[in-house]
């Protein structure tokens, strides 16, 4: 993974994730790029092997996305991770990983979105698609359309995986309001919404993507 491609995620993570989130680069062995945040510190140093029981090794290993919890065993202090592998033909390249000292959650099975004047609670069933923006979360549904004050990384591991799917690096959707699937260029796709909007999946996502709904 060469230096312009690094600097290219880490401006890229800076953006997705909230202030107190670490953040850590690998390639397929080693750590290459670590970012601290305050209130949580790996104390992990570029150049030092990825640990085996670590979020990123599961990562690699199971070469998809996860999110999850680890005790102080692993780095000395818990912490909640968040690692998308970077695959190329199929074969694990590297890692990104966002560090949190703890999981985000939401207490009800709805998210409550802001309108031009007023605020609208639409349950998890009726959202169509989340787009990140400007760290916060625009989220069109069945219900009407609005902003979420969460960022997108922030609500995507609050939200039933059985109904929603990462599909781009700006963009979740709820597979049952997915129309038709369009090939695109560069081995990506074209989601047609039922309700007529058009939703990307970017190449970093389409072999997970096509796994899951069997195509």
């Amino acid at each position: 993974m060469d230096s312009f491609t690094v600097s290219s995620i880490a401006k890229v993570m800076n953006e997705l994730f909230p202030i107190e989130a670490s953040f850590v680069i690998s390639d397929d062995k080693r750590y290459i790029y670590y970012q601290p945040s305050k209130q949580i510190d790996l104390k992990i140093r570029p150049g030092d092997k990825i640990k085996p029981e670590s979020v990123t090794y599961k990562a690699l290993t199971i070469q998809r996305k996860i999110a999850e919890q680890k005790d102080s065993r692993v780095f000395g202090v818990p912490y909640f991770g968040i690692s998308v592998p970077i695959l190329d033909d199929g074969a694990p390249k590297g890692c990104v990983t966002a560090i949190l000292p703890r999981k985000p959650a939401l207490s009800m099975p709805y998210l409550t979105i802001r309108t031009a004047d007023r605020w609208i609670p639409v349950p998890f069933e009726n959202v169509i698609y989340l787009e990140a923006q400007n760290r916060k979360t625009f989220v069109k549904s069945s219900y009407g359309e609005g902003y979420h004050k969460y960022n997108l990384t922030e609500l995507e591991f609050s939200l039933p995986d059985d109904i929603f799917l990462r599909c781009h690096r700006s963009y979740i959707i709820n597979i049952h309001y997915i129309a038709e699937i369009h090939p695109d260029s560069h081995s990506t796709f074209l989601l047609m919404m039922k309700d007529g909007s058009r939703v990307p999946v970017s190449q970093t996502y389409a072999s997970h993507f096509r796994k899951l709904l069997g195509f």
